[in-house]
């Protein structure tokens, strides 16, 4: 029932995502708009409290619990940046917004942009991890919870795989090749 209820609180976000921008900018509506796309926190306030109701009345925790955890977890850290991204798409495509912004490709502006990356992510495995270690404390010591220390486990390796490829750009710059400069457009700088 936990992966179903995380599957189907996948869906509802992007349901939820493209009805609250359809209703923005093809219905001109904003405030209606923006009360839909409010409504997204309440799927993991479902999913949070379904789990937690699943845990106490017995149930012996698992890698479902685990995932309901990490995906609540990577709403908190991801879904603004998920919002943002597709809300300037939209405006673009349906309603004559800018063209989105693209991250930049070379030198120290590309390695700001990977450690904001990093720093999303990095919420996102915390915030999981923080949940799953809630879990542990609310089981118990009677509880078998070798499944949610394993999720904290992978929430470490992702952290520092961000890490580490936010340093490589900070390290090893990419650099512009020459004439790019002349090559692109004004307004994509």
């Amino acid at each position: 029932m936990i992966v179903a209820l995380v599957v189907a609180c996948e869906v509802a976000f992007w349901v939820l995502l493209a009805a609250g921008l359809a209703v923005r900018y093809l219905l001109r509506m904003p405030r209606l708009g923006l009360a839909l796309l409010l409504c997204e926190p309440l799927l993991e306030a479902v999913l949070f409290a379904v789990t937690a109701v699943d845990l106490r009345n017995g149930a012996e925790p698992d890698w479902r619990h685990g995932l309901a955890a990490v995906y609540i977890g990577f709403t908190v850290g991801l879904g603004r940046s998920a919002v943002r991204w597709a809300d300037a798409r939209f405006a673009h495509r349906f309603a004559g917004g800018p063209p989105p912004v693209r991250p930049p490709r070379y030198g120290r502006a590309r390695a700001v942009h990977e450690w904001k990356v990093a720093g999303r992510w990095t919420l996102a495995a915390l915030t999981a991890a923080a949940l799953l270690e809630a879990a542990v404390r609310y089981v118990g010591a009677d509880g078998d919870t070798g499944s949610l220390r394993d999720w904290q486990l992978r929430m470490v390796w992702v952290i520092g795989v961000n890490l580490v490829i936010a340093l490589s750009y900070t390290l090893f710059p990419k650099a512009e090749p020459a004439g790019a400069a002349e090559r692109e457009p004004a307004k994509m700088r």
